[in-house]
């Protein structure tokens, strides 16, 4: 475990030592700002069915920031290593690759955590000037942070995916881009065949990420998603450790 913890604030240094990790929580401090005052611009005159704070997880706004951040969180974590030539050298260290591969993604599923921290000060603003105190209900807070923690991890899993296939960041990034967008367009999808027949339309439905998502946000926590998560987190996961003792065969 010491290993472990010492590769994870090394990586988790590493956003903090250049300008990647700056850029990106500036970037999605902007966009989080800007979501929020396009929402109540949008709302001013027409009342909604649910409370703004639902309401941001089942529009464009949130999954934007989730599409365009995670490929730039993770599009380092190895690609940098191979481009650099430290990759051999981290390798042939007293480390095994579970530890390295695990190390990385726990690195950047903490970045990404933190990236969204500021979330809270939005909510909290809400609740000041709506005077609504379920804005700030404290069960649907840590619901809603579960649901971030886990659509967050599936995608940085398969961001570490995509930055150990390559030793290019741009080529990691726009991996990792093209299959999150496929994810989402399949949410798309699910939303559109969910009361369909069929167990193909059923199969599909189960990645119906906004529903997911606003169920969180609501204080709702529906076993079926977390285990869908957890899964697909679980197995690109394992593909990137398969992909990591691939070099022993080169």
């Amino acid at each position: 475990m010491g290993a472990y913890w010492t590769l994870t604030r090394r990586e988790l240094g590493g956003y903090f030592l250049s300008f990647t990790g700056y850029v990106v929580i500036s970037a999605a401090l902007f966009l989080l700002g800007f979501s929020f005052v396009s929402m109540f611009s949008q709302l001013r005159h027409d009342p909604t069915p649910m409370p703004v704070t639902e309401l941001f997880y089942i529009t464009w706004y949130f999954w934007l920031i989730l599409l365009l951040t995670v490929p730039i969180i993770t599009m380092r974590l190895f690609a940098l290593e191979k481009f650099s030539g430290t990759f051999e050298t981290l390798m042939t260290a007293p480390v095994n690759d579970v530890q390295v591969v695990l190390a990385k993604f726990t690195a950047a599923l903490m970045f990404y955590l933190l990236m969204w921290v500021p979330l809270l000060a939005c909510t909290l603003l809400v609740r000041h000037y709506t005077n609504d105190p379920a804005a700030f209900d404290i069960g649907a807070v840590l619901t809603t942070f579960l649901g971030i923690l886990l659509v967050g991890a599936l995608f940085i899993s398969l961001g570490c995916c995509a930055s150990a296939l390559t030793r290019s960041q741009v080529t990691a990034a726009m991996i990792s881009l093209a299959a999150s967008t496929a994810l989402f367009f399949l949410g798309l999808l699910a939303q559109q065949m969910a009361a369909q027949p069929g167990w193909q339309a059923q199969v599909i439905a189960s990645f119906g990420l906004f529903e997911q998502m606003h169920d969180f946000a609501r204080g709702v926590v529906d076993t079926r998603p977390v285990v869908l998560y957890l899964s697909l987190t679980l197995f690109f996961l394992f593909m990137t450790l398969r992909i990591v003792e691939s070099r022993r065969w080169k």
